[in-house]
């Protein structure tokens, strides 16, 4: 991993800006999730409405706490036995967590990816960050740096290069109130 180019997507996502980065699956998009206007500027890149809510992934729970109530065991059971990895939980939400975030849900949906790069980003960045595919709404996500240049080159402020993963399709997402799959299984 290049620490340089790390340091840079770091100060990238202090400076507001949007980073493009390596995911178990494909490229990700990601900003402060706190910084209303950075996420007002993926939403708009990804031609996608804000009342479908968005991903946010950390390096460990711990950074889940401004989120979800982190002291609820019973919530936290399934999803700490499937992380790292490229497993989404949508959990209940705290009434401050933003809408932008959430969308038109009470929930909230979160991961602890396994993908090293995501991983260090956001402990560099010491919070979350917003993580979704690099693309357009209705089409199929980057898994290329090279795309990613030529698809939003003008719109993404720094992309951190890495080895994508291996996954070949998004991460599962699972209520973990209910324990419906909503995407995958």
């Amino acid at each position: 991993m290049n620490l340089q180019a790390l340091g840079r997507a770091t100060k990238t996502l202090i400076g507001r800006g949007i980073v493009a980065y390596p995911t178990e699956y494909c490229c990700g998009l990601g900003c402060d999730p706190m910084d209303r206007n950075a996420v007002q500027r993926i939403l708009q890149m990804k031609k996608r409405s804000w009342t479908e809510g968005l991903i946010v992934i950390v390096a460990d729970f711990r950074q889940l706490a401004g989120l979800i109530d982190i002291s609820r065991s019973d919530i936290l059971r399934q999803p700490l036995l499937s992380w790292p990895g490229p497993h989404t939980w949508l959990m209940p939400a705290l009434p401050r967590t933003p809408k932008w975030l959430c969308g038109d849900n009470d929930t909230i949906a979160v991961r602890i990816p396994g993908h090293p790069i995501a991983r260090a980003l956001c402990r560099k960045f010491r919070s979350p960050i917003v993580s979704t595919s690099a693309n357009r709404s209705g089409r199929p996500p980057l898994r290329t740096f090279h795309q990613i240049s030529a698809e939003f080159s003008d719109e993404v402020d720094f992309i951190l290069k890495g080895f994508i993963g291996t996954a070949t399709e998004p991460s599962s997402i699972r209520d973990v109130m209910s324990g419906k799959w909503i995407r995958g299984d």
